[in-house]
C-alpha cells in the first residue's frame, strides 16, 4: 500500500525524484476546515498590474484576516511565498500552455509536482472532456493523485464532467469552468443551476466558482448545496473591480 506523505515522512513515491512533498493536513481535517467557507483566488497572470509571488502573499494574508478558510494560487512561485505567510489550506493549481491544446490548469504531472513541493495541500486541475496531453481525463487525475500524494480539485464545467470526475477518484469538484467552455453555459454570473445538480447528486464535496461577483451570490451558491466558495476576481483583481464599476458609471452618463 502506498504510504501518504506527512511532514515528517517526505513521499518515497518514485515519481517526485528527490522533491519533498509534505502534507500538512489529512482528508478529513482539509473537509472540517473548509466546510461552508469561503475560499480566495489569490492570482495574477504576467501582464497584470499585481502579479508577484510578494503580492499574492500579501493578498492572501489579507484574506485570511477577513476570514478566508482557504487560498487558491496559481504557479509555485506564488504557491511558496504564500505558504510562507500562512498556514491556511491551499488549493494549487499551475496555468501552462501546452501546443496543440486548450487545458491549462495543471495540465501535466509535472506541473502537479511542481504545485505540491511549492506546498500546495490539494491539486486543482482541469477535469473538462476536452483532449488532454497525458492520457484521458480520468488517467489524468489517478496519475496526479498517485503521483503527489495529495488530493485533487477536478474544475470541471457541465454536470456529467462532475459525475466522471468523482468517479475518477476526485476528491473535491469544482464549477470553475462552467462559462469557460464552449460547451458550457456562457452566463454573467454563477452557475447556480450546475451547483444544484451537482451538490444533489455527488458524494464529494462540491465547491462553486466562477463569475461570483457578490456576498450575495456567494450565499446563494452554499444556499444551493456547494460545499464551500471559491471567489477570485470579485477580491483580489482591482482591475477587473474597477472595470465593473467604469461600466456602470458610462453606462448613465
Amino acid at each position: 500500500m502506498k504510504q501518504s506523505p506527512t511532514l515528517d515522512n517526505p513521499s518515497p513515491n518514485p515519481y517526485t525524484d528527490g522533491m519533498t512533498i509534505s502534507q500538512l493536513y489529512s482528508l478529513e481535517t482539509l473537509n472540517e476546515r473548509l466546510r461552508g467557507g469561503l475560499i480566495v483566488s489569490c492570482q495574477a497572470l504576467p501582464g497584470e498590474a499585481l502579479f508577484g509571488g510578494e503580492i499574492m502573499a500579501r493578498l492572501a494574508v489579507a484574506a485570511e484576516r477577513g476570514g478566508a478558510v482557504g487560498i487558491r494560487a496559481n504557479s509555485p512561485v506564488d504557491i511558496a511565498a504564500i505558504r510562507a505567510v500562512t498556514s491556511l489550506p491551499i488549493i494549487g493549481l499551475f496555468k501552462v500552455d501546452v501546443a496543440n491544446y486548450d487545458v491549462y490548469i495543471t495540465p501535466t504531472v509535472k506541473d502537479a509536482l511542481a504545485v505540491a513541493e511549492a506546498g500546495a495541500d490539494i491539486i486543482a486541475l482541469d477535469a473538462t472532456d476536452r483532449p488532454h496531453p497525458e492520457g484521458t481525463t480520468a488517467e489524468f487525475i489517478a496519475a496526479v493523485r498517485v503521483a503527489t500524494g495529495l488530493p485533487v480539485l477536478a474544475d470541471i464545467s457541465t454536470f456529467a464532467e462532475g459525475v466522471a470526475a468523482q468517479e475518477a477518484g476526485a476528491e473535491f469538484i469544482s464549477t470553475t469552468m462552467s462559462g469557460y467552455t464552449p460547451y458550457s453555459p456562457q452566463l454573467e454570473g454563477p452557475d447556480l443551476e450546475l451547483a444544484t445538480r451537482l451538490a444533489a447528486e455527488l458524494k464529494r464535496p462540491l465547491f462553486a466558482e466562477g463569475r461570483i461577483h457578490t456576498p450575495e451570490q456567494a450565499r446563494a451558491a452554499l444556499d444551493a448545496g456547494a460545499f464551500a466558495v471559491i471567489v477570485g476576481g470579485a477580491i483580489t483583481r482591482p482591475q477587473q473591480i474597477t472595470e465593473r464599476f467604469a461600466r456602470a458609471v458610462a453606462a448613465g452618463k
